[in-house]
């Protein structure tokens, strides 16, 4: 389900649960409508508000911290990236297929993940397994006859090493959307909270506007750590501007 679908439906609920109290408003008796009961329902809204916002709060500071370990990821992958084609520019002519190899592998990167319609799944597949497998088996394939060369060829090892396990921390990082059974009772607590607005306010257009603006807010809160939990697709998808800039500077 998109983080779009999803705010949606938080909205509707939300907002539907305000014109709800409003209309539960005009059938419960006046005289159960006292000082009372506006002291009860302010209470509670004021508790299940606090809770709201802490849970709130917790899922943006979490999901925003996901967001910028992966967007670091990228970062230092097309810094490795660079320095993986550098080790074995210097180790040789030998190495020519590997940085080739290396170089599709970039920019297939690039056109499946940082592709308008690109996603983490996409890094997940048989091909791009057996693509870096291939790159880890040319490197092992090298047989050095100098020093420098060994240690251009443990470094690269290194490095590819590397890349490999960064690719399975995105793919596994990627996928932090908020589980359902908690954002259901999240979005219950929300429709609690409107309905006893709705309760205690006068029915008016003004007040309807109030709670569309509210309804709208915290389903774009929602929206946004959806957004963040899944930083390879979306309105807030990373940049692949780092894997560009490596792939033009690879294969010199």
């Amino acid at each position: 389900m998109s983080a779009m679908t999803i705010a949606s439906i938080v909205f509707v609920c939300v907002f539907c649960s305000g014109l709800l109290g409003l209309f539960l408003r005009t059938a419960v008796p006046r005289l159960h409508l006292g000082e009372d009961f506006r002291g009860v329902v302010k209470l509670g809204s004021e508790l299940l508000a606090t809770l709201v916002a802490v849970v709130l709060g917790l899922l943006i500071a979490s999901a925003k911290d996901s967001y910028d370990k992966i967007n670091n990821e990228v970062t230092q992958t097309a810094t490795k990236v660079v320095q993986l084609d550098r080790d074995l520019a210097h180790y040789g002519p030998e190495t020519k297929e590997t940085r080739n190899l290396l170089h599709d592998g970039i920019v297939s990167v690039i056109e499946l993940t940082f592709s308008e319609n690109g996603s983490e799944e996409k890094l997940d597949t048989p091909d791009k397994r057996a693509r870096i497998e291939q790159l880890q088996a040319k490197l092992l394939e090298l047989a050095p006859r100098t020093d420098a060369q060994r240690s251009l060829q443990a470094h690269a090892l290194k490095l590819i090493n590397e890349l490999a396990e960064t690719r399975w921390l995105v793919i596994m990082q990627g996928d932090g959307t908020t589980p359902m059974p908690f954002l259901v009772l999240l979005v219950l607590w929300l429709a609690i909270i409107f309905a006893g607005f709705g309760l205690v306010t006068a029915k008016n257009a003004t007040v309807v506007v109030i709670l569309l603006v509210w309804a709208l807010s915290v389903s774009g809160a929602i929206f946004m750590i959806e957004e963040m939990n899944r930083p390879l697709e979306g309105l807030m998808k990373i940049s692949g501007a780092p894997l560009r800039n490596a792939l033009t500077n690879i294969g010199q």
